[in-house]
């Protein structure tokens, strides 16, 4: 196990940012935003591009200073003492951004030294989390050798390398193979099985709701909602998705019954014309519409990320 607390440190959120505002050019890109992630927990923070996700991470582990809010880290209040907050802070970014002139192990030797105080029992330390993430075979070779997959876990493991109780993981596995995609999954299950405070961010919906406790959705900047995957797709989306050819002859009824009803019009999807409903609203259009073929289906992330990425 790499993560150890005492009792009363977890019952304390490892992360708690309250009010956070930022603005570009006199726009505000991030509008009152608020996270709680607790030790154990994976916070899944989702918007379309441009809804303030990255710019609130920045914000949360110190690369941007916010013009308005708090952020705590375990306790520690990141304005008031930033040094001691960046320690209990990793951070996996979009990017890779390890030193391609160093090999594997010097890698995570070399983020060691910005930290203060350094990681007690560090050769040990580096070893075990070469050993954990795979890379122990590679770790005298030069990263440029990796795969897309072990690359991320390079970005992974050099984030945990100063043993801190919470990490930011900034679209972790875009560009990787299903595999390989998998395999990151299950890293970051077991960190949190372990007691790390995760806050995740992803544009693959099923990554989200595979691994997240909670989300928070953000749009254009502002929080539109908060909790477990159902509430928010119930809150959001609906009760229900209903779907039907848009070539059926009956489509322009169903889109007429919308409008008149004050339902959003139906988003179209390839070939396919998506209508959410709550329960009323599906017994009434089942009575209107009662011989026409359709597909009634649970609500899904991908559902509410083609919602708030429709500036219609």
């Amino acid at each position: 196990m790499i993560f150890s607390d005492d009792l009363n440190a977890q019952r304390e959120p490892v992360l708690l940012a309250e009010g956070l505002v930022k603005q570009f050019a006199g726009r505000r890109v991030v509008d009152g935003v608020g996270l709680r992630c607790q030790a154990g927990q994976v916070l899944g923070l989702l918007g379309a591009n441009g809804a303030g996700k990255t710019t609130t991470l920045r914000m949360c582990y110190g690369f941007l200073e916010p013009d308005a809010g708090t952020v705590h880290v375990a306790g520690i209040d990141r304005h008031a003492d930033p040094e001691t907050a960046a320690r209990r802070v990793g951070v996996c970014t979009q990017d890779d951004t390890f030193d391609t002139d160093f090999t594997v192990r010097d890698n995570l030797v070399q983020m060691s030294r910005y930290f203060r105080p350094r990681p007690s029992a560090l050769k040990p330390r580096i070893s075990a989390l070469l050993e954990r993430f795979g890379l122990d075979r590679y770790a005298n070779q030069k990263p440029d050798i990796l795969s897309g997959g072990y690359r991320r876990r390079l970005m992974l493991a050099r984030a945990l390398v100063h043993e801190p109780r919470l990490l930011f993981l900034d679209e972790p596995t875009t560009g990787l193979d299903p595999q390989a995609r998998l395999e990151v999954w299950e890293l970051i299950d077991a960190l949190r099985r372990e007691g790390l405070g995760i806050v995740l961010t992803t544009h693959y919906m099923e990554e989200a709701e595979r691994l997240s406790d909670e989300l928070l959705v953000l749009r254009e900047g502002r929080m539109v909602a908060a909790g477990q995957s159902r509430t928010v797709l119930g809150d959001l989306v609906g009760e229900h998705m209903l779907v039907l050819e848009a070539a059926d002859p009956a489509a322009p009824a169903v889109r007429e019954w919308a409008r008149q009803v004050g339902l959003p019009e139906p988003s179209r999807v390839l070939s396919s014309l998506h209508l959410a409903l709550n329960g009323p609203g599906l017994a009434q259009f089942s009575a209107q519409f009662g011989d026409l073929r359709f597909e009634v289906r649970p609500p899904t992330l991908d559902d509410l990320f083609l919602k708030l990425a429709d500036k219609s």
